[in-house]
């Protein structure tokens, strides 16, 4: 059977790409513990040595609109395309070609619709920054193959927040079982408190640093309980009018089985918070001890 040797979780900003590649002299303040940050998170990935991975993100309008919007699809192309022109011109992101599996993303689709989720799929699906961001993150070489897996969290009715962690521990079952020898790493970006195009964009921090400190505790900790108690579709509203992606976080909680996580980390950054977390399902399959991974935060987990 295959291997999950790492799921990560983190936030998709767009801006890092540039920021990352920008000059001493000309770069931000706060674009230097930013770089560590994501170096120490980006080891984390490398030390699993996967071989595919599993990547979860939401189209932001790209591809998927109105006239057909799924719920949940799997990419199921041999081949995908990589950012689309408005990320290239406002954020500075090169355009990607990503090898597709073909194999994985088919299994994916069976087993997923034999477990309850009658899921959609593409055979020409063009990704953006929600899967281009982590690439440029954490597996910069771009070298291995994706199976990208879209939510919807932007086009109501939305899929509940329980259904979110019902897919995570589905995602998690079909790839524990999946035939094959390969290891795989499943990842998955979210949001925490974001404003897009309301009256708290572009604030000094995220529009409500008290939910994103809560919520990162709760993933940390892996209290699913907590977080079911307190996010509902209505409930994401009050934090920021695109808070809903931090249900793909919670998906991510449902893959990890709700266990603490082995990395945490975050920064504060001018309209958001960023934030990055680890999981070792196996730690026998990962180089290296477990603890005493990144910068870590004072959560009382493995960090």
């Amino acid at each position: 059977m295959a291997q999950l040797v790492a799921i990560l979780a983190t936030t998709h900003h767009p801006f890092y790409y540039r920021t990352s590649r920008l000059p001493a002299d000309e770069a931000p303040p706060f674009a230097a513990e930013w770089i560590s940050k994501v170096a120490a998170y980006r080891e984390t990935l490398t030390r699993a040595r996967p071989d595919v991975l599993v990547m979860v993100g939401s189209d932001h309008f790209h591809q998927l609109w109105l006239d057909n919007m799924p719920q949940f699809l799997v990419g199921n192309a041999p081949v995908y395309d990589g950012n689309w022109e408005n990320e290239v011109r406002e954020f500075g992101m090169p355009k990607l070609l990503l090898q597709g599996h073909p194999e994985l993303s088919s299994y994916m689709l069976r087993e997923g619709i034999d477990r309850g989720f009658d899921l959609a799929f593409s055979n020409e699906l063009r990704i953006d920054h929600s899967v281009t961001c982590p690439i440029f993150t954490v597996r910069p070489d771009a070298d291995l193959p994706i199976v990208p897996i879209y939510t919807n969290i932007f086009a109501p009715p939305l899929p509940r927040p329980e259904r979110f962690v019902q897919l995570g521990r589905t995602i998690r079952e079909i790839v524990d079982a999946w035939p094959s020898h390969l290891r795989v790493a499943v990842i998955g970006t979210g949001h925490l408190s974001l404003e897009l195009g309301g009256p708290r964009q572009f604030g000094p921090t995220g529009p409500d640093p008290e939910f994103d400190a809560q919520a990162v505790d709760w993933i940390a900790r892996g209290d699913i309980d907590g977080v079911l108690k307190n996010v509902t579709l209505d409930s994401l509203h009050a934090p920021g009018n695109a808070t809903h992606g931090f249900m793909d976080f919670m998906l991510m909680m449902g893959v990890a089985g709700y266990a603490a996580a082995d990395h945490v980390d975050s920064l504060s950054l001018f309209h958001t918070m960023e934030a990055y977390f680890t999981w070792y399902p196996n730690p026998h399959l990962v180089e290296g001890p477990v603890d005493g991974l990144g910068a870590g935060l004072d959560l009382g987990v493995r960090a």
